[in-house]
Protein backbone atom coordinates (compact mmCIF):
# COMPACT_ATOMS: atom_id res chain seq x y z
CA UNK A 1 0.00 0.00 0.00
CA UNK A 2 1.17 3.28 -1.10
CA UNK A 3 0.60 6.41 1.50
CA UNK A 4 2.51 9.51 1.26
CA UNK A 5 2.67 11.68 4.85
CA UNK A 6 3.34 15.50 4.46
CA UNK A 7 4.43 16.92 7.56
CA UNK A 8 5.67 20.45 8.89
CA UNK A 9 3.59 23.24 7.69
CA UNK A 10 2.68 25.86 10.17
CA UNK A 11 2.22 29.56 11.11
CA UNK A 12 5.53 31.44 9.95
CA UNK A 13 5.86 35.23 9.58
CA UNK A 14 6.60 37.26 6.07
CA UNK A 15 10.20 36.50 5.24
CA UNK A 16 10.48 33.53 7.15
CA UNK A 17 10.90 29.30 6.63
CA UNK A 18 9.69 25.62 6.80
CA UNK A 19 10.74 22.95 5.68
CA UNK A 20 8.36 20.31 4.44
CA UNK A 21 8.83 16.37 4.60
CA UNK A 22 7.40 14.11 2.37
CA UNK A 23 7.40 10.39 3.79
CA UNK A 24 6.83 7.85 1.25
CA UNK A 25 5.87 4.19 1.98
CA UNK A 26 5.19 1.63 -0.54
CA UNK A 27 7.21 2.36 -3.25
CA UNK A 28 11.34 3.37 -3.85
CA UNK A 29 12.10 6.51 -4.84
CA UNK A 30 14.90 5.07 -6.95
CA UNK A 31 11.87 4.80 -9.27
CA UNK A 32 9.33 7.66 -9.29
CA UNK A 33 9.43 11.45 -9.43
CA UNK A 34 7.79 13.53 -6.40
CA UNK A 35 5.78 16.77 -6.48
CA UNK A 36 5.36 19.15 -4.64
CA UNK A 37 1.18 21.14 -5.19
CA UNK A 38 -0.36 24.16 -3.51
CA UNK A 39 -3.86 24.97 -3.32
CA UNK A 40 -4.50 28.26 -1.75
CA UNK A 41 -8.21 29.10 -0.45
CA UNK A 42 -10.41 29.60 -3.76
CA UNK A 43 -7.65 29.18 -6.06
CA UNK A 44 -6.55 25.70 -7.69
CA UNK A 45 -4.35 23.40 -7.14
CA UNK A 46 -1.03 24.48 -8.51
CA UNK A 47 2.25 22.64 -9.42
CA UNK A 48 5.42 24.24 -7.73
CA UNK A 49 8.18 21.64 -7.95
CA UNK A 50 9.18 18.48 -8.75
CA UNK A 51 12.13 16.36 -8.35
CA UNK A 52 12.76 13.05 -10.33
CA UNK A 53 14.27 9.60 -9.43
CA UNK A 54 17.41 10.79 -10.99
CA UNK A 55 17.00 13.91 -8.70
CA UNK A 56 16.60 16.24 -11.60
CA UNK A 57 14.50 19.42 -10.43
CA UNK A 58 11.73 21.06 -12.69
CA UNK A 59 9.89 24.48 -11.35
CA UNK A 60 6.18 24.96 -12.00
CA UNK A 61 6.33 27.72 -10.00
CA UNK A 62 8.11 31.12 -11.35
CA UNK A 63 7.37 32.63 -8.08
CA UNK A 64 9.15 30.30 -5.71
CA UNK A 65 12.53 30.19 -8.24
CA UNK A 66 14.92 31.17 -5.82
CA UNK A 67 13.29 30.86 -2.56
CA UNK A 68 12.11 27.29 -2.60
CA UNK A 69 14.01 23.93 -3.24
CA UNK A 70 13.40 20.34 -3.33
CA UNK A 71 15.58 17.41 -2.18
CA UNK A 72 15.59 14.11 -0.91
CA UNK A 73 16.51 11.40 1.47
CA UNK A 74 16.75 7.80 -0.56
CA UNK A 75 17.56 6.25 2.72
CA UNK A 76 14.49 7.77 4.81
CA UNK A 77 12.54 7.87 1.49
CA UNK A 78 11.57 11.04 1.89
CA UNK A 79 11.10 14.32 0.16
CA UNK A 80 11.81 17.51 1.25
CA UNK A 81 10.53 21.18 0.29
CA UNK A 82 12.71 23.97 1.78
CA UNK A 83 11.18 26.91 1.50
CA UNK A 84 12.82 30.63 2.53
CA UNK A 85 11.81 34.17 2.43
CA UNK A 86 8.01 33.13 2.88
CA UNK A 87 5.30 35.70 1.52
CA UNK A 88 1.13 35.76 2.44
CA UNK A 89 0.71 34.51 -0.95
CA UNK A 90 2.62 31.15 -0.21
CA UNK A 91 -0.25 30.33 1.96
CA UNK A 92 -2.19 26.98 1.07
CA UNK A 93 -2.15 23.94 1.50
CA UNK A 94 0.96 22.04 0.86
CA UNK A 95 0.71 18.42 -0.85
CA UNK A 96 2.93 15.84 -2.38
CA UNK A 97 2.36 13.19 -4.84
CA UNK A 98 4.41 10.42 -7.10
CA UNK A 99 4.04 12.03 -10.19
CA UNK A 100 5.68 16.06 -11.19
CA UNK A 101 2.04 16.70 -13.10
CA UNK A 102 -0.12 14.86 -10.21
CA UNK A 103 -1.61 12.39 -12.56
CA UNK A 104 -1.35 9.63 -10.37
CA UNK A 105 -3.85 8.54 -7.02
CA UNK A 106 -1.44 9.02 -4.71
CA UNK A 107 -1.12 11.91 -2.82
CA UNK A 108 -0.53 12.87 0.61
CA UNK A 109 -3.24 14.35 2.93
CA UNK A 110 -1.71 17.74 2.93
CA UNK A 111 -0.08 20.13 4.96
CA UNK A 112 -0.84 23.78 6.14
CA UNK A 113 1.33 26.80 5.54
CA UNK A 114 0.36 29.96 6.53
CA UNK A 115 2.36 33.10 5.84
CA UNK A 116 1.00 35.79 8.39
CA UNK A 117 2.26 39.00 10.64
Amino acid sequence: QVQLVESGGGLVQPGGSLRLACAVSGLTLDYYAIGWFRQAPGKEREGVICISSSDGVTYFSDSVKGRFSISKDDAKNTVYLQMNSLKPEDTAVYSCATDCWGATEHWGQGTQVTVSS
